[in-house]
């Protein structure tokens, strides 16, 4: 009896050993037969993560329970929890599915009709556009083309265009920084299953929590250095304030 009792015991504390204890985890990501390349591979519980190779394989420490997250733009969230017939095998095969496209409104508005201008400078610059274009055409410009030269060649208008072309050459191209809202960020990041199931919100609460979430400062410093980790801890953070505020 007891040997039954300490063969027993051994087994259990083997089995407690076995789970608590990380080990390198090996799998595959893939999606309708394709591998996957750039997956992020977190470990929700150690805070570590990997992304995957061209081959759409990953390497990362793991144990028994720990719960896998795999995330990449424009497919969903797959969670997993690790078993331990996972950590035996050591063969992880993960399969994620792809986001719905969903089509983009479009506006379409009547344009206005033009009136051409009865301004003299206009109609100059139009005729010298005309000239310019007639004598592109002609044979003069082919026969200047191979040195030779032709009466009757407009210099002005040639002169105004190469003035033209040269100005605007050396005037700088301004680009507004494009910035993006942090509810469009949220959402990119985490998809509406993350709000509904994990954060547990109705679907006409995620818009007014996302806002509550902007006021905050720490919103900014995601926008600067947006991470699908640094978001769900955030966002789970901030649900925590929401609920309270609700009751």
């Amino acid at each position: 009896m007891k040997i039954k009792l300490l063969s027993a015991l051994f087994f259990f504390v083997c089995q407690f050993s076995f789970s608590q204890t990380e080990k390198l985890l090996k799998g595959v990501v893939s999606s309708e037969n394709f591998l996957l390349y750039n997956v992020d591979v977190i470990n929700k519980n150690s805070k570590k993560s990997v992304k995957t190779n061209e081959k759409g394989e990953f390497v990362i420490q793991a144990k028994v329970n720990d719960s896998l997250l795999f995330y990449v733009k424009d497919y969903h969230i797959k969670r997993l929890k690790v078993t331990p017939g996972q950590i035996e095998q050591n063969n992880f095969q993960v399969i994620m599915l792809k986001n719905a496209e969903e089509l983009k409104e479009v506006l379409i508005t009547n344009m206005p009709s033009l009136e051409l201008s009865k301004d003299k400078k206009y109609e100059q610059s139009k005729l010298d556009e005309y000239a310019t274009e007639k004598f592109d055409n002609n044979e003069g410009f082919q026969a200047m083309r191979r040195g030779a030269f032709v009466n009757g060649l407009n210099f002005v208008t040639i002169g105004k265009k190469l003035l033209q072309l040269f100005s605007n050459e050396k005037e700088p191209k301004k680009e507004s920084p494009v910035e993006i809202e942090f509810t469009t960020l949220a959402k990119n990041i985490c998809d509406q299953k993350f709000y509904l199931e994990t954060l547990k919100l109705k679907p006409d609460e995620i818009d007014l929590f996302l806002q509550f979430c902007e006021a905050d400062p720490g919103s900014k410093k995601l926008k600067e250095n947006n991470n699908v980790l640094n978001m769900m801890d955030f966002l789970s953070a901030k649900n925590i304030e929401f609920q309270k505020l609700k009751k």
